[in-house]
């Protein structure tokens, strides 16, 4: 081997020893920022109790349990909250929060949820859109929607649904719709505080016929701007405001 070849050889190694020293360093030295998302203790957990509201306009929720398989398996201190709301007339929507601790793998892409649940996603693309938020004060909210489709088999019939899947993710004084925004926004704040933004993934999800997506979409997104003030902490830049016509003085 060359000098040329060692020299390269031995650069390659320092700067991965250097890299793991770095990485390694950020790991114990690191502190974990606070969540976006209302939350309390658990006594003798690292867990924490996320606080979704009960009521929501004309609709009534109950909790649903988190499957023992997933608290086995994802990292002890990731929390998670599901709610089932159903309104007056009989709508359904599940309201889902997932808030990461010190292992930051412990949210990962969205598409992966619905795949693993047996949604096909429709165009396999999100669609990236905005709510407008009153509370605390008017904002657009970031959020990806999801079209999915399933099809069901019920005493020898077959019959097809689809899916509306709403998502953001919030942390202490951030939101993003975009993945790849949230981990650049994590690493970032990590190089420059040492601080590791602690990320919650909130998503909202109702099925519909055939045709229903957007009547459906338009219900969530009345939903979302009622119940996200009750649980989210975070809000984004005041909303510009169309100025009023002026009345001519007489």
């Amino acid at each position: 081997m060359n000098k040329q070849k060692w020299f390269i050889l031995i650069t390659a190694m320092g700067l991965m020893a250097a890299t793991a020293g770095v990485l390694s360093w950020y790991k114990t030295a690191q502190k974990l920022g606070a969540p976006g998302v209302k939350t309390t203790p658990i006594a003798g957990s690292h867990r924490l109790n996320i606080q979704l509201p009960e009521l929501v306009l004309d609709y009534t929720s109950e909790a649903v349990p988190t499957d023992q398989g997933l608290l086995d398996y994802m990292p002890q201190d990731t929390s998670f909250v599901q709610r089932h709301y159903v309104s007056q007339d009989g709508f359904h929507t599940i309201l889902n929060v997932v808030l990461m601790g010190t292992d930051r793998t412990s949210i990962h892409k969205p598409q992966f949820c619905l795949r693993g649940q047996g949604w096909d996603i429709d165009g396999g693309k999100s669609t990236e859109t905005t709510i407008r938020m009153t509370r605390p004060y008017a904002y657009d909210l970031p959020v990806m929607k999801l079209i999915a489709s399933r099809t069901f088999s019920e005493k020898g019939r077959s019959f097809t649904k689809q899916g509306v899947y709403v998502y953001w993710f919030v942390a202490d004084n951030d939101l993003t719709a975009q993945h790849r925004t949230r981990m650049w926004h994590m690493s970032m704040n990590l190089l420059r505080t040492g601080v590791l933004e602690r990320w919650a993934y909130v998503t909202c999800f109702a099925v519909c016929d055939p045709g229903e997506e957007e009547a459906t979409f338009e219900r969530m997104k009345k939903f979302i701007a009622a119940s996200t003030p009750q649980f989210q902490l975070a809000a984004g830049p005041h909303a510009a405001t169309a100025e009023l016509p002026q009345t001519a003085s007489r």
